[in-house]
């Protein structure tokens, strides 16, 4: 691991913002880092409030959408929202859908099927349409390069309003309305929403012109937050006042389906980490596994006891995701290593056999283990189609984009993308792809990382710097948990290893004239040699606390030993 230490602000910018706060220059230096340089910022920072989110009308489209929404129930017109699989178009969609179902009984849901329509808007999904007599799509977290299919709803007589976060194309859907702050031209204030965030912005902008608040949609909010964990966007600005509210929901009244979910885990508050590990990866199993449209039948079942029943279903579906996704790991590393390819720039696997639905969790476990831009490639119907996944500094979309001559099409993020191929474009793709990303890519990017914010003596770690901590979350991209760096510590004997093999290390540290404080690290049981028995030692950690009958404490969590 690399250990960067960011760089300290100007002692005249610290004293300015610490006496403002009437705080100590470690937290003014750590809300610094974060482009906070006031008392307005910082308040807006610690007190996030529903008023501080933007006028939905500033983005392009929004006032064609609501018009053509309006115009359909005025019309009692047929409405299909429309959504990926994923969490974040699963929630989308029971967001959309039961907003709408408010006030208008017409409408209907559709999830594609992950193998046989694929990712985005479908002809299939515009057939099911058309069969159903559906005049109007309202398509979210998709749609923002579906040329071809958004002509062929054309051609049936069918508008599509698109809700999209994703990168647009050189060319635009011919839509009635495009919802995306990512277009050039929009002057939306903030541009890194999620889809179940855009959507938000819609049912906002509808909710305005029947004398709704963003208020009146706060129960909504819990799909918002869970959507903004799930899809990784950085948790600043409106998605840090949607996530923080979006919390305060999920653990005060969260909809039916996500309390059944929450019943399963037996945890007692969840934070963003836990809705990353232990909501959304149960939601994304149903598309996974199964069908997308089951998440979406959960997250909008208002009936406690059937809502249970689906639960237990889809976690099911979830115990099925990891047996597979482990095994698929396995085979995907012993690839790597037979093709003697750990040298090279990127990771690229591929068989036909592997489950799609999983082939994006692989890429992400490849990724952890030899950190590098990584391609998990399956069959799919005639075609190829793959899940990418970059590490930190490195756009995996760019790098696509460059090789954009060998893909049929291709879809994403600067760290997640996917993209479709012929078979017979693979071995000259993979090629391709090592070269422009060895061309582009800074070697140093290579090695992992940690950031550290500041370093910082034992004796700083009191109830109070604990307590201003907490007010930084929620955490995520943008915001991420303060690292920290301690030097010159010493183990007070206890250290010992933990867990299945002595997977773990547990250990009691300080530092001259400190109090012992006690530290956890996950997955380093192989660095005990490195703290018991040496004279001292460096450690970069976060910190949290520790709950032990009835009493609670600080702790280090460690993430590095030196």
């Amino acid at each position: 691991m690399r250990w960067t230490i960011k760089p300290k602000h100007a002692q005249e910018a610290i004293d300015h913002l610490s006496d403002a706060l009437k705080v100590e220059d470690l937290i003014a230096q750590l809300l610094l880092q974060r482009g906070i340089t006031d008392y307005e910022g910082a308040k807006a920072f610690f007190r996030p409030e529903l008023s501080h989110l933007h006028d939905p009308f500033l983005m392009k489209g929004m006032g064609k959408a609501v018009e053509r929404i309006q115009q359909a129930m005025a019309n009692e017109e047929n409405i299909l929202v429309y959504g990926d699989y994923d969490v974040d178009g699963t929630t989308s969609v029971a967001l959309m859908s039961s907003f709408l179902m408010e006030t208008y009984p017409n409408v209907a849901t559709y999830i594609p099927d992950r193998y046989l329509e694929g990712y985005g808007i479908s002809f299939q999904g515009i057939d099911f349409a058309a069969d159903n007599d559906i005049s109007l799509i309202i398509a979210l977290d998709c749609g923002i390069k579906a040329i071809d299919q958004i002509k062929y709803a054309k051609e049936k007589g069918i508008d599509v309003i698109v809700c999209d976060h994703h990168r647009p194309g050189g060319i635009l859907p011919d839509a009635v309305a495009i919802l995306d702050p990512k277009q050039d031209d929009c002057a939306y204030p903030y541009k890194e929403l999620c889809g179940c965030g855009v959507g938000l912005k819609l049912i906002q902008a509808l909710g305005s012109k029947q004398g709704k608040t963003i208020d009146d949609l706060l129960l909504y909010l819990d799909l918002v937050a869970t959507a903004i964990a799930a899809d990784i966007v950085p948790i600043t600005g409106e998605n840090r006042v949607l996530a923080y509210y979006g919390l305060l929901v999920i653990n005060e009244n969260p909809r039916t389906g996500i309390k059944a979910l929450i019943d399963q885990t037996k945890k007692r508050e969840l934070t963003i980490t836990d809705v990353v590990f232990i909501i959304a990866p149960r939601i994304n199993a149903a598309g996974r596994m199964k069908h997308g449209q089951h998440a979406v039948t959960l997250l909008t079942e208002t009936n406690f006891a059937q809502a249970k029943q689906f639960a237990s279903e889809i976690e099911l579906f979830n115990t099925e995701r990891r047996s597979l996704d482990q095994e698929i790991t396995q085979e995907a590393l012993i690839q790597i290593q037979q093709n003697q390819e750990e040298d090279k720039f990127t990771s690229v696997v591929y068989n036909e056999n592997w489950h799609k639905g999983v082939i994006g969790i692989v890429a992400s476990r490849l990724t952890e283990t030899y950190y590098r831009p990584t391609l998990v490639f399956t069959k799919s119907g005639d075609k190829l189609t793959a899940s990418a996944r970059s590490i930190k500094g490195f756009d995996i979309y760019n790098a696509l984009e460059g090789c954009s001559d060998c893909l049929e099409q291709f879809g994403g993020h600067m760290y997640a993308a996917g993209l479709t191929l012929l078979e017979e474009q693979y071995e000259a793709f993979k090629a391709q792809f090592e070269k422009v990303v060895s061309e582009t890519i800074d070697p140093q990017l290579l090695q992992p990382e940690i950031s550290v914010d500041a370093k910082i003596g034992m004796h700083q770690i009191t109830p109070k710097l604990m307590r201003i901590l907490k007010q930084f979350a929620p955490f995520g991209p943008g915001n991420m948990m303060p690292i920290f760096m301690a030097e010159g510590l010493k183990d007070t004997g206890y250290a010992r290893c933990v867990g299945e093999g002595g997977k773990h290390l547990k250990c009691s540290v300080y530092q001259s004239g400190s109090n012992p404080i006690g530290g956890i690290g996950f997955n380093l049981g192989n660095k005990i040699d490195k703290v018991k028995g040496v004279q001292s030692f460096d450690a970069v950690f976060s910190l949290d606390e520790n709950e032990w009958k009835g009493t609670v404490s600080p702790q280090l969590k460690l993430r590095d030993i030196r």
